[in-house]
C-alpha cells in the first residue's frame, strides 16, 4: 500500500496500544501537569504522598527526603513496606506491579487505606517511567528486597540482598533529562515548603529534608526537620506570623462528622483581608469546593446568631452580610474523604455534597462553645464585624463610583488609556507602564492594532495596608478597573471578580529594571493578588522583561537579558565592545522598546501563577505589611543571588 493511501486509511492498524509505560513517556503532562519545574517537583510529591498515606493509616511516623550529590532524590519511610510477594494475576512480585503498571496500587482496596492523597496508583509508576533510573528497596519481614529500573523497565526480578530489622520503603530516582529538558535540578526551598505543609497537616509525623549538594560554613549539609504537635493550630500561627491577632488564641477543632474526619483552625487578625486555605487528603484545593461552602455557612450562621442575641447590632442602620464575618479572618479547613470527587482535572475543587453539612456542623459546634467560653473575644469579633460592615458600606459607594458610567465620561474609559483598534479580547493586550514618560515611548513603539497602553502615575497604593474603601477611591486603581472592564460581584459570590467583560486577555506589567521598578511591579502584583486574584488564576497577568544590556561593536548591536548572555556576546564579538546598562524604560527609544520588550516575536513574558496560595499569602503579608524584622530576614536570605555591577 502506498504511503498516500496509508495516510487516508483509518483502520485497526492505526490504533496504537502502547506497551508498558510508553504512553506516560509520550504524554507526560497528562499525568504530572507539565514537564517544567512544577512537574519535576511533582514527581517527589507523588512518592512522598505514598509515605503520607501510610502515616495517615497509622503505620508510619517518620519520612526522610534526601537530595543526593548527583541530583537524584531518595525518600524513605518506616511504614509497612510495599508488598513483595508474587501477584497472582500478573505472576511477578507485587513491588514490580506497583512500579511498572499504571492503575496498580493499594488505594482501590478500601481495607488497605481508609483515605488516601495519592493519585490512586498513578503515582510511583509514573515517577518510574519518567526517571532515567529508579532503585526501590523494601525492608520487610527481616529482609531487604530490591529492584532497579531504567526508564520504567525492570532490570532484574525482585531479589533479596540482605537481612535487616527495619521496616519500610526506600525509593531513589533520577528524573529523565530527555523528558525534563528545561531542568532536572530540584529546588530545596520548593520541596521544603511542601514538606513543612505536610507536617502541619499530619501532626505527629517527623519529616526531614537534607540537601547533599550544599554545605554551610561548618561543613554540614543544608537540612530541615518538620514536626508539628498541634497541627493546624501551629500552621495558622505560621501563616499569620506577620499579622496581629485580635483574639487571645487560635480557635481550633478536630473530629469526625458523618464518618468524615474534619480539622479546622481559625483566628481573627487586624487586617482587612480574608485568607481561607482548604485541603482535601492533604491536597491544596485552592478553588475551594463543598468543604469551604460548609465552613462559610457554619461560620456565618453561628456568628450572626450570636451577634443578634448580644444586642451589639441594635444601633447599626443596615443589615450585616456573610462577607462581614470573613474580614480579617485566617482559616484552614482540612478534610479527609474516602472517595473524593474533584471537579475538573486539576484536583483543586471538591464536589462531594455530603462534606458541606459535615464541615458546617463541626464549625458551628466549635464556634458556639468558643463564644460561650470566651465572652471578651466574642465581643471583639462582633465589633470587628460591625467595623467591616461599615467599611463595606463605604466601599460599596466607592466601588459604584469605580463602575458607574456617567454622562460626562461617556464609555467610562480613563483618559490616560491609549486603546487599541482590535475589539476581540483574545487578541488584545494592555501594558501597565510605570510613569508618563515611559508611557509616551510605549505609545509610540506599540502596535496600535492590538496593544493598549495605560500609564500609571508613580507608586500605586499599597493595598496590603489600606482599608477597602480607600483602595476603591484611589485614582490609579479606579483607572485599572475601568480600563480592564471588570466588575465586582458574580452570581455565586458578591466579592468575586466578574471577568465576563474583560477587554484584554493579556495584562502586562512593564516597569523599569531597577529597584524602584521592582517595587512598583510588586505593588501592582499585591493589588492583583488581593483584589483581582481571578485574573492571575485565569493566566491573564504577565510581567514584561526589558533587556538589561545593549552590547555594541561598530555597527553590530545585540541585547542581553542577564550577565551570562552579556559575557557570551562580548566573547563572540572578541572584545572591544561598549556595554550600556539599561536602568529604565525611558533610556530606550520607541523602536528599541518595541524590538526588545513589546514585539510578540522577540519579547520574553513571564506569566504570573500561584503555586501555593498559603505561601503566596504569607509572602505578600510579610513583604508588604507593617512588620520589619521578617522582611529584613527575607531580604538577607535572598540577597545572595544579587550581583552588583561595578
Amino acid at each position: 500500500m502506498s504511503e498516500e493511501v496509508k495516510k487516508h486509511n483509518y483502520s485497526a492498524d492505526s490504533i496504537q496500544a502502547l506497551e508498558g509505560m510508553e504512553h506516560v513517556r509520550m504524554r507526560p503532562s497528562m499525568y504530572i501537569g507539565d514537564v517544567g519545574e512544577r512537574g519535576l517537583h511533582h514527581l517527589v510529591y507523588e512518592v512522598v504522598d505514598n509515605s503520607i498515606d501510610e502515616a495517615m493509616g497509622g503505620y508510619c511516623d517518620k519520612i526522610d527526603l534526601v537530595i543526593n550529590e548527583d541530583g537524584s532524590i531518595t525518600t524513605s519511610d518506616n511504614g509497612r513496606g510495599i508488598p513483595i510477594d508474587i501477584h497472582k494475576k500478573e505472576g511477578v512480585s507485587a513491588l514490580e506491579v506497583v512500579m511498572t503498571k499504571i492503575g496498580a496500587g493499594g488505594k482501590f482496596d478500601k481495607d488497605s487505606y481508609k483515605v488516601s492523597g495519592g493519585l490512586h496508583g498513578v503515582g510511583v509508576s509514573v515517577v518510574n517511567a519518567l526517571s532515567v533510573n529508579l532503585h526501590a528497596r523494601v525492608f520487610k519481614d527481616g529482609r531487604i528486597w530490591e529492584q532497579e529500573y531504567e526508564r520504567g523497565k525492570a532490570m532484574y526480578p525482585v531479589k533479596t540482598t540482605g537481612e535487616t530489622e527495619l521496616y519500610g520503603t526506600e525509593i531513589t530516582f533520577k528524573p529523565d533529562y530527555e523528558i525534563f529538558q528545561e531542568s532536572v535540578e530540584f529546588k530545596y526551598e520548593t520541596l521544603a515548603k511542601r514538606l513543612r505543609e505536610l507536617a502541619f497537616l499530619n501532626k505527629g509525623i517527623k519529616i526531614s529534608i537534607i540537601d547533599k549538594r550544599q554545605v554551610d560554613d561548618n561543613g554540614d549539609f543544608r537540612k530541615d526537620a518538620f514536626y508539628s504537635e498541634e497541627g493546624l493550630k501551629e500552621f495558622i500561627r505560621f501563616i499569620d506570623a506577620n499579622r496581629d491577632p485580635i483574639i487571645s488564641e487560635v480557635i481550633a477543632m478536630e473530629g469526625e462528622k458523618n464518618e468524615i474526619p474534619v480539622e479546622v483552625a481559625m483566628v481573627y487578625n487586624d487586617s482587612y483581608a480574608e485568607n481561607l486555605h482548604s485541603y482535601v487528603n492533604n491536597i491544596n484545593t485552592h478553588e475551594g469546593g463543598t468543604h469551604l461552602s460548609g465552613f462559610r455557612r457554619g461560620l456565618t450562621s453561628t456568628l450572626k446568631k450570636y451577634a443578634d442575641n448580644s444586642g451589639l447590632l441594635d444601633k447599626l442602620k443596615f443589615e450585616i452580610t456573610g462577607d462581614d464575618f470573613r474580614e480579617g479572618l485566617t482559616a484552614i479547613v482540612s478534610v479527609k474523604v474516602a472517595h473524593p470527587q474533584f471537579e475538573g482535572q486539576t484536583k483543586t475543587k471538591l464536589g462531594n455534597r455530603e462534606v458541606t453539612s459535615a464541615v458546617s456542623q463541626a464549625v458551628s459546634e466549635m464556634l458556639e462553645t468558643y463564644l460561650e467560653e470566651n465572652p471578651n473575644d466574642a465581643k471583639t469579633i462582633v465589633q470587628k464585624v460591625i467595623l467591616a460592615a461599615q467599611a463595606r458600606h463605604a466601599a460599596k459607594k466607592a466601588r459604584e463610583m469605580v463602575q458607574r458610567k456617567t454622562v460626562m465620561s461617556g464609555g467610562g474609559l480613563p483618559g490616560k488609556l491609549s486603546d487599541c483598534s482590535e475589539t476581540d479580547p483574545n487578541a488584545c493586550e494592555v501594558f501597565l507602564v510605570e510613569g508618563d514618560s515611559a508611557g509616551g515611548t510605549a505609545k509610540q513603539g506599540r502596535d496600535r492594532n492590538f496593544q493598549a497602553i495605560l500609564p500609571l502615575r508613580g507608586k500605586i497604593l499599597n493595598v496590603e495596608k489600606a482599608m477597602q474603601h480607600r483602595v476603591f477611591e484611589n485614582e490609579e486603581i479606579k483607572n485599572i478597573y475601568t480600563a480592564l472592564g471588570v466588575t465586582i460581584g458574580t452570581e455565586e459570590d458578591s466579592k468575586a471578580l466578574n471577568l465576563s467583560k474583560l477587554r484584554y486577555h493579556k495584562v502586562i506589567i512593564m516597569c523599569d529594571a531597577d529597584v524602584d521598578g521592582s517595587h512598583i511591579a510588586t505593588l501592582i502584583l499585591t493589588f492583583f493578588f488581593r483584589y483581582m486574584k481571578e485574573l492571575i488564576e485565569a493566566s491573564h497577568i504577565y510581567i514584561a522583561t526589558p533587556p538589561l544590556y545593549l552590547i555594541k561593536k561598530g555597527s553590530k548591536k545585540r541585547y542581553a537579558w542577564n550577565e551570562q548572555e552579556r559575557n557570551e556576546i562580548a566573547n563572540e564579538y572578541k572584545g572591544g565592545v561598549s556595554v550600556q546598562r539599561y536602568k529604565g524604560l525611558g533610556e530606550m527609544n520607541a523602536e528599541q522598546l518595541w524590538d526588545t520588550t513589546m514585539n510578540p516575536e522577540n519579547r520574553i513574558l513571564r506569566r504570573v501563577t500561584i503555586e501555593d496560595m498559603a505561601e503566596a499569602d504569607r509572602i505578600f503579608s510579610m513583604l508588604m505589611g507593617d512588620e520589619v524584622p521578617p522582611r529584613r530576614e527575607f531580604i538577607e536570605q535572598n540577597a545572595v543571588y544579587a550581583h552588583n555591577d561595578a
